[in-house]
């Protein structure tokens, strides 16, 4: 039987090495190791690998931009996402976007092991701190990709007439989606809509270790 193979995406050497033994004495072969956003899309690209372990917060890429590429190159590949960021809107964009399993980088490395077999069988796995912070949001905390969308464009000064354009829908819409945000994160301003969006890590995740 071929062992599955994986590649480990981290911009960090120590982390990618202890990734790598609990892949390989999980009987799993690594095939390429990634630094940045680019390189993993690549490395994914060129292996089409069994399991990508990938960091959602590295350079040059956002983690769920790289997850969206890998999906569209490789889509049989099952995706492991480690998340440093407890923002349960990222993570529950995650888990929206089909992620087979996410896992926070400060949860025990056991989590992690104890679940390569079942990731690998096909099952789909939260660590025990992603499970316990979704719980605890609720669907009201998780923002929809649009949604997120909208606050990005907020963060860049444009108003709902520019990003209805940028967007191709109607200011109208723009208004409700924008309205329907804070109302979900409880903000009544764009600078607390700003504030609340750089403490959960949403404008530019890649910024973060």
């Amino acid at each position: 039987m071929t062992r599955p193979t994986a590649v480990i995406a981290d911009d960090h050497a120590l982390i990618r090495q202890g990734i790598r033994q609990m892949l390989v004495s999980g009987g799993i072969d690594v095939v390429a190791e990634a630094a940045d956003g680019l390189e993993a899309i690549a490395m994914v690209k060129k292996h089409q690998p069994h399991l990508l372990t990938l960091d959602i917060a590295m350079p040059y890429s956002r983690g769920i931009e790289v997850f969206t590429e890998a999906r569209r190159w490789a889509p049989q590949t099952r995706i492991v996402v480690f998340s440093g960021l407890t923002s349960t809107a990222l993570l529950g964009e995650l888990a929206h976007a089909g992620a087979d399993a996410i896992f926070l980088k400060r949860e025990e490395l056991k989590a992690f092991s104890d679940a390569i077999p079942h990731i690998v069988e096909g099952r789909n796995v939260l660590g025990p701190g992603v499970a316990e912070l979704i719980d605890a949001s609720g669907s009201a905390g998780v923002l929809t990709a649009r949604e997120l969308q909208i606050v990005g464009l907020v963060a860049q000064g444009l108003n709902n007439r520019d990003m209805a354009a940028r967007l191709g829908v109607s200011t109208k819409t723009v208004d409700n989606h924008r309205t329907n945000l804070m109302r979900k994160v409880g903000v009544h301003s764009v600078a607390e809509l700003l504030a609340y969006a750089l403490r959960e890590g949403l404008l530019d995740a890649s910024r973060e270790t």
